[in-house]
């Protein structure tokens, strides 16, 4: 039953999601991502070397198990998701920017993730494994759940743009409502087991806590100091902190076959929704700070 929800429910619930998102978007906010690339090169850069050191700093130190901090510095090394995509469109950031970073991040970790993970396994357990992510079903992934549906999605809006524009409002409630949908589900429909093993983790809620509001504070700082304008200093964070965790998950459980991997990235990606959701909020009142009361929703 769980692995019919992962697998099935779960793209489908994020194709839905990602068309309606671009129901919001239209060709011209994606060539200005083209024509001001320093936001998203930021956040490339963000994703390859900036988290994997703020995870390898944080968890070097510590005496957690060494398999625990392979697990953190693996969910580091996964690109943001569509969730990220879902957010960025609630708060009404830079989702053209937030779109790309998610796609570009998604395919750039087929090369940078087996490096990142190999690098921990050395470093905390002394062993090398060989990781493979299989690069057509990745770019797969990305086709059907990300970029085929927005474009759906925006040709909707290029077609039909007062059904557009009409469908905004009701959208902001029935797109987080989807996922928090999915995620109750497959949380709800487990086996009573791994729910056990789940409450045996608990223990990790605030690493991951901390590591989601370490990683995003960082990233936020430094694109504040270089000056890519409020949206895409918030936006970026918001990409950089929510974490795809089924990727984790799959990356643990399939080729490292290590379970205490794998529980790292089920806590990160089961507390993590909420908490980037509060960061970008509070990240776009500081962006608003002095401009006077704007509506946030």
């Amino acid at each position: 039953m769980q692995d019919f929800f992962s697998t099935h429910l779960l793209p489908l619930s994020l194709s839905v999601i990602m068309m309606g998102i671009g129901l919001s978007l239209d060709k011209r906010d994606f060539s200005n991502v083209v024509r001001y690339p320093k936001p998203i090169l930021t956040g490339v850069i963000s994703q390859v070397v900036i988290l994997p050191l703020v995870a390898f700093l944080m968890f070097g130190f510590t005496n957690l198990n060494p398999f625990i901090k392979v697990g953190f510095i693996l969910i580091t090394a996964c690109a943001g998701g569509s969730a990220t995509n879902l957010i960025t469109h609630m708060l009404k950031g830079n989702l053209a920017l937030s779109v790309s970073l998610t796609v570009l991040n998604s395919l750039i970790i087929l090369v940078t993730l087996p490096l990142i993970v190999n690098l921990s396994l050395i470093l905390f357990v002394g062993v090398e494994r060989h990781i493979y992510l299989n690069v057509f079903d990745t770019i797969l992934n990305i086709l059907f759940t990300i970029i085929i549906p927005t474009l759906i999605g925006m040709s909707i809006r290029n077609y039909f743009f007062r059904f557009a524009v009409m469908a905004q409002n009701p959208l902001k409630i029935i797109l987080p409502a989807i996922l928090l949908f999915v995620f109750v589900v497959m949380i709800f429909f487990n086996d009573g087991g791994a729910q056990t093993s789940f409450n045996d983790y608990l223990y990790l809620v605030p690493w991951a806590l901390l590591l989601n509001f370490v990683s995003m504070l960082v990233v936020y700082l430094i694109s504040k100091n270089l000056k890519l304008g409020g949206k895409n200093n918030f936006t970026i964070s918001i990409e950089v902190g929510l974490k795809n965790s089924i990727i984790g998950i799959y990356v643990a459980e399939s080729l490292l076959k290590n379970y205490e991997i794998a529980m790292v990235s089920v806590i990160y990606g089961s507390v993590t929704f909420f908490s980037t959701l509060i960061f970008g909020y509070l990240a776009k009142r500081v962006e608003l700070w002095g401009f006077g009361y704007r509506k946030l929703f």
